[in-house]
């Protein structure tokens, strides 16, 4: 598979090691080579900013439909999935499960995730210490976004460790936390395939969309399955990172802090700045179609490429000064943190209303954050905190 242009290096993406501290390998990665070979994974990885915004938009050489994960027998079970899939086949798969969460769509539910975050931010603050994690980030995720889903109790109930677990089973087959996370996928795959969960879905819910096309012969009754999971598994944990690693970093850097407070027409960039710093999603991969040249470097057709989104968001080839935290970033959306091209996150709109609301409602309370000790999350593929306990100063 290797061909004699292409740069190696002795990395393991997947360490416990690498997970709580990536940044030196994807330096490595960059500094060796435009496409380098990682024996280890039997991949190539893409670190720089161009080629990775380049691959994630050229969905003709570098495919989905192959799989996005690294392990073939994971990749052999999502192929034909809205993850797995390219041209007429994924267009017809978003355009079920999109039009949700397309921008006017979520612009009027900010009404009511404002309130909701209100109510809990005031909460919060008013016992002046909580965990950033598990009594913010997971709240509007895990109360307001699973009831637009539409799960019944005993599902929402499940949607974080589902969640978590479908991350983990991205990583190679050899991982422990790869083979972990099995037991869970199965579950979740059972959950959403048994033949009452229609009944049961809140009436007019995000998943009852998904029925109804099953319904009128637009999906088949497998494709159905696989689109229940695309709400159901990453609906939550992208989101959840972003919002506490926003918490996090601005506990550092107070002075940003000060800098939003002061200047809230910044949020956006601000939130942008977060996701391209602390990318929740560190990598997805893609196949080669054909043997493709990058910046010449030659691919072999059939290869797997690890596209490093959290490699590429700090560049020092795209962004000056690339590990600091500015929020007065000049084109800080240009990041990766939610992909490119034709499957780029058919969520972040969402998102970003909801850490939006959640940062607002603190910003007209909190002076500083003042960290505990937080805990990295262990995951294959997400960036966070498994806790991060807060206390704020108001």
């Amino acid at each position: 598979m290797i061909l004699a242009d292409a740069p190696v290096l002795d990395i393991d993406l997947f360490t416990e090691e690498s997970i709580l501290d990536p940044y030196e390998n994807y330096a490595a990665i960059r500094d060796a080579g435009p496409a380098v070979w990682l024996p280890r994974h039997q991949v190539y990885a893409l670190g720089r900013y161009r080629d990775v915004r380049a691959a994630l938009r050229d969905g003709k050489r570098f495919v989905s439909g192959e799989g996005v994960f690294f392990n073939a027998e994971a990749n052999q079970h999502i192929r034909g999935t809205l993850l797995a899939s390219d041209g007429d086949l994924h267009d017809k798969l978003r355009g079920i499960i999109a039009p949700p969460l397309y921008p006017a769509a979520v612009r009027a539910l900010a009404e009511g995730l404002t309130e909701e975050a209100e109510a809990l931010v005031a909460r919060l603050v008013e016992g002046r210490s909580f965990d950033a994690v598990l009594d913010l980030a997971w709240h509007l995720p895990s109360t307001v976004v699973t009831r637009l889903v539409g799960l019944p109790e005993d599902g929402r109930e499940r949607m974080r460790e589902w969640g978590l677990a479908t991350f983990d089973a991205i990583g190679p087959a050899d991982k422990p936390r790869t083979l972990a996370a099995m037991p869970d996928n199965f579950e979740m795959h059972d959950f959403v395939a048994s033949p009452d969960l229609p009944e049961r879905l809140l009436p007019g819910s995000w998943s009852t969309r998904i029925f109804d096309a099953a319904k009128a012969g637009e999906i088949t009754a497998q494709q159905c399955v696989s689109l229940l999971i695309d709400y159901v598994a990453p609906s939550l944990d992208t989101t959840v990172s972003a919002m506490s690693s926003a918490i996090w970093l601005f506990a550092q850097f107070s002075e940003q802090w000060d800098l939003l407070r002061a200047r809230p027409a910044l949020m956006s960039r601000a939130i942008a700045e977060v996701v391209r710093l602390e990318s929740p999603i560190r990598t997805f991969s893609r196949f080669a179609a054909e043997d493709v040249e990058v910046d010449g470097v030659t691919i072999p057709a059939g290869a797997c490429v690890a596209m490093l989104y959290a490699s590429a968001n700090r560049d020092e080839r795209k962004w000056t000064n690339p590990e600091r935290f500015d929020i007065e970033r000049e084109g800080v959306n240009d990041h990766l943190g939610f992909g490119n091209g034709a499957h780029i996150c058919a969520g972040m709109h969402l998102a970003q209303l909801e850490v939006t609301c959640v940062l607002r409602a603190l910003a007209s309370r909190v002076k500083r954050f003042h960290l505990g000790a937080p805990e990295r999350l262990m995951s294959n593929i997400l960036r966070g905190f498994h806790s991060l306990p807060i206390e704020v100063e108001i």
